[in-house]
């Protein structure tokens, strides 16, 4: 299969030859690693590799026995140290970071590491938080501003006088 999609998760599993922002490479489906299919169980993929791997899943029957072993060693309680990583999101900051990181008041090294994180590694899930926050900031500016307006109006109302018709 072909993949040319935004660099998502697939990152950390170092299966693929990598360029700035994107991965660019052909992969067969014996090509498809066990980590990468990890991946694809954990919902870490872009969206566009996962419908690729869906769309493999669909046409082979020994990669649907092979992510089905997957999963069943995983529910067994066999669990690797890069799998634990990645779903309990070690390296994903605190949602209050990235609200520091909004706001600019990283120091350079951890505005680096974030920098990083969102837009080489493009976590999934720390791009919708910071899409949350985002959104969250804006609508507290504009109610912040509604607000300030209509006390200044009650505050001043009695001060303001018509001006006189002479």
């Amino acid at each position: 299969m072909l993949l040319n999609q935004p660099l998502g998760k697939v990152f950390r599993t170092g299966f693929l030859a990598v360029t700035p922002g994107t991965i660019g490479c052909f992969m067969s489906r014996e090509e498809l690693t066990d980590e990468v299919l990890a991946a694809w169980l954990d919902e870490q993929l872009s969206s566009g590799l996962m419908a690729e791997i869906e769309k493999e899943l669909r046409s082979s029957e020994s990669l649907r026995l092979r992510v089905a072993a997957l999963s069943q060693r995983r529910d067994e309680g066999v669990h690797t140290v890069g799998a634990i990583w990645r779903r309990q999101r070690l390296s994903c900051p605190p949602r209050s970071t990235l609200g520091s990181y909004l706001l600019g008041t990283l120091t350079d090294a951890e505005n680096e590491y974030l920098e990083f994180h969102l837009h080489t590694v493009a976590c999934r899930a720390c791009l919708a938080n910071l899409d949350d926050l985002e959104s969250r900031q804006s609508e507290a500016a504009g109610s912040e501003t509604t607000e300030r307006r209509r006390r200044i109006f009650e505050t001043s109302a009695g001060y303001l006088k018509r001006p006189s018709a002479d």
